[in-house]
């Protein structure tokens, strides 16, 4: 409440029925609550505070009316139909297969290349390590921009951008315009940020794994699919005309898949989705005050340049502050880069079994059946963890930690890979199939390592897992562009007079996969008091406790609150979190930075009811869409007592007592608590 112009700095913990849930940004606002990040945090929270209040000026000086998601639950993303999820993260899957699959067919062009521009060996695989690095950054600077444009138009950008500058590396007149064109093919890749963004356009957060688990496989597929492929095209084309086919496969498939994403997926972030509805029902009469949310303010209002920095710096600052980021994305990414030092030194090894160039490609098809295994492994293991969640609420390490456990076994296959390839790699008399059986359990750690993390930062984050999983990404492909260089002359130098150079590197690699593979076992026992001793982490659970159990959103502007209608589920007062009185609508930075009792009683809470509310949700729109048998027997009985409007008032009572009594029950609960009102 507001006393003598001073605004209360509490929250109520619950929201009535008909007030508005902030859409903010939670990420800027409650991220720096504790007074962290108060340089630059608190000015963006104050410049989004007053957004707030200037956007519900303008609604009240003109007569518009923001279009809400309940107003239009059934045309949105979370409504499409299964088949057409399925078939937009199909094509999705395609687009990150041929993004990543222009980081590595490259290298197959290095002897060609080298050729042609007279160049060594060394200096050609820069284009390899520049795309990557630059690959990098590009990831985050995309992301911003799809939440404010819209996912389809930016990945359409990306994909276009991508194409052309494949032109300047195939048609290069000379090195440094192949080097250019391979710096801003890298930068012009959306990537993971983009396409992992559309998973929560359309499935709930507590069923997204599975979506998440589809895409990380083409993630890490799209890796090892360059060099099997390029290996056919070096080993049936002379080194002069081979490099460019490599380049013209990337355009080909690049351009592929660039109609089908255009043809066939549509628009799925939330924001621009209730943009296009509102100016359609404008268009046809049938709504003509309706704005949608991005509509009521200019885009440079709504981005500016100063939150546009600070939001792309969020990502590197919680890489280097956040000790369970900076840790698993280093483990995520040293796993990612193996790969790339494989592309760069399995030439070496399978030569001393005369391998051709296309049976060295082959050869990468073991790391394939490993990401294959490890997704097959993860897939019992999310209902598993799912039961372990739905039966211990209150416990904060199975609603966090418990996301890793599979990691504590197949984390090891990391090392343990390693020294087997380290072994087996020495060339006759050994078979080579022994080096395989090592590359294939390399796989399955890759897999796990990306995946696991992923899921857990989202989850250990809320708010902020877009910069924490931003920073994993950045790790990945990061490190794997710095360690592309110095693969070959790692393998061939050390232990060179010995004659042990092959063994020798993987042992060493061996060694820096076990310390870090330690970590994990680390995070997963202690992972709790970790986060109590985290910034980011203390203001999320301020701003769970702030909201009363419910997850903030993700990103600006994402999915406008349901509070607004009697179908959103009450949270229930805790008694570290005593119901207040009412406070004004609008956020401000000083509302958020104080707040008594037990902050990571919130944080403990927090999953489990985010994962109950959003099955309420779902229940609610069910109900909605298809009413019970009851209700449609009711319907059919009371029908000949419709009065002259159409509609007979008990069973509108009726329906509306229906929908309230289903949407306030907890998941677990099927059958109203109160019998049905008697009738007239």
């Amino acid at each position: 409440m507001a006393e003598n112009g001073v605004v209360s700095k509490e929250w109520s913990s619950t929201f009535g029925p008909n007030e508005e849930r902030p859409t903010y940004s939670s990420e800027e606002t409650v991220g720096n609550a504790n007074g962290a990040h108060a340089a630059a945090g608190t000015t963006v929270g104050q410049d989004l505070a007053a957004r707030a209040t200037e956007k519900e000026k303008v609604k009240a000086s003109t007569g518009k009316r923001e279009l809400k998601e309940e107003d239009c639950e059934g045309e949105l993303g979370f409504a499409f139909p299964a088949w057409k999820k399925w078939w937009i993260l199909t094509v999705i899957f395609l687009v990150q297969i041929s993004m990543n699959f222009n980081t590595s067919l490259y290298s197959n062009g290095l002897e060609g290349i080298q050729e042609h521009f007279g160049v060594s060996a060394q200096a050609a695989r820069i284009g390899a390590a520049i795309f990557l690095i630059t690959y990098a950054f590009g990831c985050e600077l995309w992301a911003p921009w799809s939440e404010e444009i819209g996912r389809k138009p930016i990945l359409q950008a990306s994909m276009t951008l991508i194409n052309i500058f494949v032109l300047p590396v195939a048609l290069a007149p000379n090195f440094g315009c192949l080097l250019a064109g391979r710096a801003l093919g890298g930068l012009s890749t959306a990537g993971g940020s983009v396409t992992l963004g559309m998973i929560a356009d359309m499935f709930e957060s507590d069923r997204q794994q599975y979506a998440v688990a589809y895409i990380v496989f083409s993630s890490v597929g799209g890796s090892i699919l360059g060099p099997i492929v390029g290996g056919f095209v070096e080993s049936f084309l002379p080194p002069s005309e081979s490099w460019r086919w490599c380049m013209w496969i990337q355009l080909i498939f690049g351009g592929f898949v660039q109609l089908l994403h255009l043809f066939t997926v549509p628009e799925t972030r939330t924001t621009i989705m209730l943009n296009q509805i509102a100016k359609k029902r404008r268009k046809s009469g049938e709504d003509p005050n309706v704005y949608g949310p991005d509509e009521l303010e200019s885009f440079w209002k709504r981005f500016t340049f100063k939150e546009l920095i600070y939001t792309w710096l969020r990502p590197f600052r919680m890489f280097l502050t956040e000790p369970i980021v900076l840790v698993l994305s280093l483990l995520s990414g040293f796993s990612d880069a193996l790969i790339f030092m494989q592309i760069q030194s399995l030439a070496l090894v399978y030569k001393q079994w005369d391998f051709e160039a296309y049976q060295i490609g082959l050869a990468f098809v073991p790391f394939g059946v490993g990401y294959l295994l490890g997704w097959l492994f993860f897939l019992p293991a999310f209902k598993r963890n799912q039961r372990l969640r739905e039966k211990h609420p209150e416990d904060e390490h199975a609603q966090y930690e418990s996301r890793m456990s599979l990691l504590l076994w197949l984390a090891p296959c990391l090392p343990m890979g390693l020294i087997i390839f380290a072994w087996t790699s020495t060339g006759p008399p050994l078979h080579w199939i022994g080096s395989m059986f090592g590359t294939c359990i390399i796989g399955i750690a890759n897999y796990a390592i990306y995946m696991a993390t992923i899921d857990y930062m989202i989850c250990a984050y809320g708010p902020y897992s877009a910069s924490a999983t931003g920073g994993n990404g950045w790790a990945r492909d990061f490190l794997a562009g710095v360690l592309t260089l110095p693969a070959t002359p790692f393998y061939s130098n050390i232990g060179k007079s010995s004659g042990k150079n092959l063994p020798y590197a993987s042992t060493i690699l061996f060694c820096i996969a076990f310390v870090l593979v330690i970590a994990v076992y680390v995070i997963y026992w202690k992972g709790p008091v970790l986060r109590k001793r985290s910034p980011f982490a203390q203001s999320l659970a301020q701003g769970a406790a702030e909201f009363g159990g419910h997850q903030l959103a993700h990103v600006h502007s994402t999915r406008p609150s349901t509070a607004g209608v009697d179908t959103r589920p009450s949270t229930a007062p805790t008694q570290s979190r005593p119901p207040t009185a009412p406070t004004p609508r609008t956020p401000t930075v000083e509302l958020m930075a104080k707040r008594p009792g037990d902050r990571m009683s919130a944080s403990r809470h927090n999953s489990y009811y985010s994962a109950q509310q959003a099955a309420s949700r779902r229940q609610s729109r069910q109900a909605s869409r298809n009413p019970s048998r009851r209700n449609s027997h009711e319907h059919q009985r009371k029908s000949h007592d419709s009065d002259s409007e159409g509609v007979s008032h008990y069973h509108l009572h009726h329906r509306l007592q229906n929908l309230n009594t289903i949407a306030s029950l907890p998941p677990t609960q099927t059958q109203p608590q109160s019998p049905p009102p008697r009738q007239p």
